[in-house]
C-alpha cells in the first residue's frame, strides 16, 4: 500500500518539477526578447488599454466598497475599545499594503488572464502562430512581450488609482455614515500613510502584473486539443495567476515589513 502512494508522489514532484522549468524558460525568454529591439509599439499600447483602461470598472467598483467595507468593520471592532481613530490609518494601511493590489491582481486575472489564454490559445489551435514563424515574425516578440511589457507597466498605474478610490470609499462611510469630521479623517490617513506603504503595493503591483500576463500567454500558447484545449487553458490561467499572486504577496511581504 506504502508503495502506490509513494510512486504518486513522485509523479506529481516530478509533474510540478517538470511545469516549473517550463514556465522559468518560458519567462525567461519572454523577457530576453522584451530587452531586444524591434519593439512593436502598436501591439504594446493596445494591450495596455486592454489590461489598464478596460479593466478599470471592475477594479474601481471592487477598491471603493472594498474600503466602504473595512471602514464599517473597522468600526465595528475598535468601537469596543474606544479606538474609533484609528479607523482611517487601517483603512488606508490595509488598502495600500494588501487589499488594493491583491484584489486588483484578482479582478485582472480573471479578466485578462483568461482573455489573453483565450486568444493566444485559439491562434495556437487554428496554427496561426505557426503562420507567423513562417513570416519570420517571432511569437515571442509580437504576441508574449508586449502582454508582458503592458503589465507590468500598467497594473500600478491600476492598483494606484484603485488605492485612491478605495480611500475614497472609506471616507464616505466615515464621515457621511460614522459621523467622522472630515479635515480629521483626511489628516489622520495622510499623516499616518508612508511612502513605503504605497511603493511596496505598487512593487507588488508589477509582480503581479508580470505573473498574470505570464500566465495568460504561457496557458494559451501551449494549449492543444481544439475548444477543449482552449478551455482548459483558460482555466489554467487564472488559477495558476491567482495562486501565484496569493504566493508572491507573502513574499513581498516578508521582504518589505519583516522585522
Amino acid at each position: 500500500m506504502t508503495i502506490p502512494v509513494v510512486t504518486i508522489l513522485g509523479r506529481m514532484t516530478l509533474a510540478f518539477l517538470a511545469a516549473a522549468g517550463a514556465i522559468t524558460m518560458f519567462a525567461g525568454h519572454s523577457l530576453r526578447q522584451i530587452a531586444r529591439p524591434p519593439y512593436y509599439r502598436q501591439q504594446i499600447l493596445r494591450q495596455m488599454l486592454e489590461i489598464g483602461y478596460y479593466s478599470l470598472p471592475v477594479v474601481g467598483l471592487t477598491a471603493i466598497f472594498t474600503g466602504m467595507v473595512l471602514a464599517l468593520q473597522s468600526y465595528t471592532g475598535f468601537a469596543r475599545f474606544s479606538a474609533e481613530a484609528a479607523i482611517p490609518n487601517v483603512v488606508v494601511v490595509s488598502l495600500t499594503r494588501e487589499l488594493g493590489p491583491v484584489l486588483a491582481g484578482l479582478m485582472v486575472a480573471g479578466r485578462v488572464g483568461a482573455a489573453m489564454a483565450a486568444e493566444i490559445g485559439t491562434m495556437r489551435v487554428t496554427e496561426q502562430i505557426d503562420a507567423l514563424t513562417t513570416l519570420s515574425t517571432d511569437p515571442f516578440k509580437y504576441l508574449v512581450g508586449p502582454r508582458i511589457l503592458a503589465g507590468i507597466l500598467t497594473l500600478p498605474i491600476l492598483v494606484l488609482i484603485a488605492d485612491i478610490i478605495g480611500v475614497l470609499g472609506g471616507y464616505v462611510v466615515g464621515v457621511y455614515k460614522l459621523d467622522f469630521n472630515d479635515a480629521a479623517y483626511l489628516r489622520n490617513t495622510l499623516d499616518f500613510l508612508q511612502f513605503q506603504d504605497v511603493f511596496s503595493g505598487l512593487v507588488k503591483a508589477a509582480v503581479f502584473g508580470f505573473l498574470i500576463t505570464l500566465m495568460g500567454c504561457y496557458h494559451g500558447y501551449n494549449s492543444k486539443g481544439g475548444a477543449q484545449g482552449v478551455g482548459m487553458a483558460t482555466t489554467n490561467a487564472v488559477v495558476s495567476a491567482s495562486i501565484l499572486i496569493l504566493t508572491f504577496n507573502y513574499f513581498i511581504t516578508e521582504a518589505f515589513f519583516a522585522r
